[in-house]
């Protein structure tokens, strides 16, 4: 292993190097100086959906590459992706006929914007250009999906060159439900953003909105308030807008469903995923396409005009069907739904009387830990303090691996602990990923910690 100053590698901190990770069985992750973690977001970013390790993956892997590693998609289609077109088309939301691969989460939305626009342009709409998406959301690092992204610290030094999105407030009942206002009646308030928009705009100029049925990094696992993603669905057919559901974080049966819109009663005309589709295993996203999208394109000029080198990779494709047999052989969405309210349960009893726990929230085993300096108030901290960051290395030093956040109230306020463990964690974990938690926070300082002006 090089030293700090012979890796020729570019971390994420130049100039350091992170200890390397040598070995990782279900949630337990081993570094080179002999520390042990529980992994409570599943390989960092809520990917690792199975654990580390699973024999079938593997072994399905192996095969495809004795068979065939790689050829280009102008050429030829491959067993394991036509297979894992028919796994994820199966019980998918009412209108998703086809799939597009690709290599990931931000792969998958520069494909569904693309589609989009592709989409009116073949029906002879060619003013329908214009992307609207929600502030406090996270789509994908590249420079369509930053352009979509309403993560200000993401997006900050990368603005000059992104294309021009209008953004809207997001779903965040927490913090944006007024008083005397029902949560249905605050969904339908929020969702009456997106029509506003679209007359500013002008519908005819209108392609796509975008947005996380679940909000993952951004937010720290908001849910949408019961209601709104109806509301939206019903304000874009109103209009003949697109909606693009990003499922990236939340899909895949993370939230106790395999889809998570499907909670909510909602299709939409594309759904991105990506993440747990592969589960860590190969680099995988897809765009599942709906009826109209592809009809058009038929109809229209006869072929798609986007495409990546890799799309379709078998190797990545056969991954991620053993990924997804095994989460329906097992069960995992059901699996995800019960140890999901048995953590939150027990996070809601440990931290009851928390005095900097503003909110426990989430779905499935998808949530999300708001931290704040007032309970009453809900005053965030001073963002100069970095609390998140400051969690996240307390968490580390008691063996939890999580992912916190910092800027969930405005972009620059509010810290935020995202907690996504594998849907194959056990009682005796959740128990122990709870205890190390309410460790990590006691190890703070919240007493050194200023108030944000509001």
């Amino acid at each position: 292993m090089p030293t700090n100053n012979a890796s020729r590698v570019l971390h994420r901190k130049p100039g350091s190097m992170p200890e390397a990770v040598i070995r990782a069985s279900g949630l337990r992750v081993w570094t080179g100086d002999g520390r042990e973690y529980l992994d409570a977001v599943s390989g960092g970013a809520a990917v690792s959906c199975l654990g580390h390790g699973n024999c079938e993956v593997e072994d399905a892997i192996r095969r495809q590459l004795a068979e065939v590693s790689f050829y280009h998609t102008s050429f030829f289609t491959s067993e394991p992706a036509e297979r894992l077109a028919e796994a994820l088309i199966d019980g998918a939301p009412q209108g998703l006929s086809r799939v597009l691969f690709c290599s990931g989460g931000s792969e998958a939305v520069e494909a569904a914007l693309k589609l989009a626009r592709q989409y009116w342009v073949e029906r002879g709409e060619l003013s329908r250009s214009r992307i609207i998406s929600r502030r406090q959301s996270y789509h994908g690092a590249t420079l369509g999906a930053l352009s979509v992204g309403g993560n200000v610290k993401r997006r900050e030094i990368y603005a000059p060159m992104l294309f021009e999105a209008h953004f809207i407030g997001p779903c965040y009942e927490y913090r944006l439900r007024e008083a005397g206002e029902t949560s249905e009646d605050y969904g339908r308030r929020a969702a009456a953003e997106l029509e506003t928009a679209i007359l500013e705009l002008g519908p005819e100029n209108v392609a796509a909105f975008i947005c996380e049925p679940v909000v993952g990094a951004t937010l720290g696992a908001v849910p949408a308030a019961p209601g709104y993603l109806r509301a939206i669905r019903e304000i874009c057919d109103r209009y003949g807008v697109l909606l693009i559901l990003d499922e990236i974080m939340c899909g895949i049966g993370r939230t106790g469903w395999r889809y998570a819109c499907a909670q909510d009663g909602v299709s939409p005309d594309l759904l991105t995923v990506a993440k747990g589709l592969g589960g860590g295993f190969q680099p995988i996203g897809a765009v599942l396409v709906g009826d109209r999208i592809e009809m058009a394109l038929m109809e229209g000029s006869g072929e798609l005009k986007h495409g990546f080198t890799y799309m379709a990779h078998p190797a990545a494709c056969a991954a991620g069907l053993a990924v997804q047999c095994y989460l329906r052989d097992h069960d995992l969405p059901a699996a995800a739904r019960s140890r999901g309210d048995e953590l939150r349960a027990a996070l809601s009893d440990a931290l009851r009387e928390h005095p900097h726990v503003g909110e426990i929230r989430g779905r499935g085993l998808f949530l999300g830990i708001e931290l704040v300096s007032d309970r009453e108030s809900k005053a965030p901290f001073d963002p100069r303090h970095r609390v998140f960051a400051r969690f996240k290395q307390a968490a580390m030093e008691r063996g939890l691996l999580t992912y916190p956040g910092g800027g969930c109230v405005d972009g620059e306020r509010g810290d935020h602990v995202l907690l996504a463990p594998a849907l194959t964690i056990t009682s005796q974990e959740v128990a122990e990923l709870v205890e190390r938690l309410c460790l990590a926070l006691g190890d703070l300082p919240f007493a050194q910690f200023g108030r944000a002006r509001i």
